[in-house]
């Protein structure tokens, strides 16, 4: 059995092709009971974010493109189409990069901290979908586990960066002040709430909270003593913002050319800096466009976030090397489980010659046997049963000339090579001993 990861990141694909292949956290549960239902493979997980969509899994035999092609279909995008971003990783391979990704080594911030808990709501997904069993299963907590020690052990987390960082330290860039400055932030959850903070922590002047859930939205707000709005009330505020950051869930984007044209007049020109971080992306493309409007997407702040990163480069190695430890230690424990099915079968047999010998023991004993003639035969007849397939096996392999069976028997049984190991190892005489008075 093999574990397998496909997928695109930050690295090998644009947002525009990152965004065709998101999975809605309310369309996973339906994704993964067609994965595995249309593959036939028997362990999945997806992770799905803004920088990355991977599908991690587990097949019985050598990998295919069943996956690759499901992917494709789902999104309803040709797999050529998605081949050229595509990248693959098998066994101790896929373990690597599934222990990197939980300790932030493959993120667009270095060590950052938010794919733990993407990873940490990927795996509850596939849990409560039944698609994790106990090698996939075995494997994030595994993750989960080596990711804590990298940021106990290391400095890979010491440094304030991250993507809302990153956004924040463009908008000082820019503006310079922001203690005159309102900021629009669209969203409530993780990202957009860090953002928030960094500029509160700026000294930003005001800030708005738009979101989907007007009471998510107010307990963000209540935090840095903004205002709570609904994403349909953005038209009639978005004038007010010099800033706007923007990251939702949304499937279609939530800020037109048109709005934001309106929003220009009323500002009389006054420029707009905006961040979208949303894949897909919250704002449409060609407002971009648009004289006096700074719009930036999650790529292209990978230049503010190199500034950023120089102190988690050294902690990264030595991530890397507490990595490599536990990539062993892994396959170490993924390879013994093809023992498994071995182990239980003989000590099945074992057992099943256990309870035929105690059977006849029983029957001896009723029939007035002594019970040293029981111990005889219990101890003569199981010895021999044991000893039958094993001896047997190694006599045939003697006689065709598989000396490899042979030598493996002497470790596995944990035999002496020749006979005079056997004497010196067990204090018995020498055969010289025997001329000695």
């Amino acid at each position: 059995m093999s574990l397998f990861t496909v997928g695109i990141n930050h690295k090998t694909a644009p947002v525009s092709i990152r965004e065709r292949v998101v999975f809605p956290p309310d369309h996973m549960e339906t994704a993964l009971y067609e994965l595995t239902g249309t593959t036939e493979v028997p362990e999945a997980a997806i992770l799905s974010t803004c920088n990355r969509t991977e599908i991690y899994y587990r097949l019985d035999q050598e990998a295919d493109e069943r996956v690759l092609h499901w992917l494709g279909h789902y999104h309803h995008l040709n797999s050529d189409e998605l081949r050229p971003y595509l990248y693959s990783h098998a066994e101790d391979e896929a373990v690597r990069h599934t222990l990197r990704v939980a300790c932030g080594l493959d993120s667009l911030v270095l060590g950052e901290p938010q794919i733990l808990g993407q990873m940490k709501d990927a795996f509850q997904s596939a849990s409560a979908a039944g698609t994790v069993g106990r090698q996939l299963g075995r494997l994030f907590q595994h993750a989960f586990s080596v990711a804590k020690t990298v940021r106990s052990s290391t400095a890979i987390g010491s440094s304030p960066v991250s993507v809302a960082f990153a956004a924040v330290s463009l908008a000082k860039q820019i503006f310079g002040d922001l203690s005159r400055l309102s900021a629009l932030m669209i969203g409530a959850g993780e990202t957009v709430e860090l953002a928030a903070r960094h500029l509160h922590a700026n000294k930003l002047g005001r800030m708005i909270i738009a979101n989907r859930s007007i009471d998510r939205a107010r307990q963000v707000a209540s935090q840095f003593g903004g205002d709570a709005i609904t994403l349909s009330e953005i038209g009639n505020r978005l004038h007010e913002a010099d800033i706007v950051i923007s990251s939702t869930a949304s499937p279609v984007p939530v800020l037109g050319k048109g709005a934001v044209e309106s929003a220009l007049r009323l500002r009389k020109r006054r420029p707009i800096f905006m961040v979208d971080i949303a894949v897909p992306r919250d704002i449409e493309a060609e407002v971009g466009e648009l004289d006096d409007i700074y719009l930036y997407t999650v790529d292209d702040l990978e230049e503010v976030i190199q500034e950023n990163l120089q102190s988690r480069r050294e902690a990264a190695n030595e991530a890397e090397a507490i990595i490599e430890t536990q990539v062993m230690s892994f396959m170490g424990w993924l390879r013994a489980q093809d023992a498994v099915h071995t182990i239980r079968t003989f000590r099945e047999r074992a057992d099943g010659m256990k309870m035929e010998v105690l059977d006849k023991a029983r029957q001896m004993l009723a029939h007035g046997r002594s019970g040293e003639e029981v111990a005889q035969f219990i101890a003569h007849t199981l010895t021999n049963k044991l000893l039958h397939a094993p001896c047997d096996a190694l006599n045939r392999a003697a006689r065709d000339g598989h000396i490899e069976l042979l030598e493996a028997a002497h470790e596995l049984f944990n035999l002496p090579t020749s006979l005079r190991d056997e004497d010196n190892g067990n204090g018995s005489h020498s055969p010289n001993d025997d001329t000695k008075p």
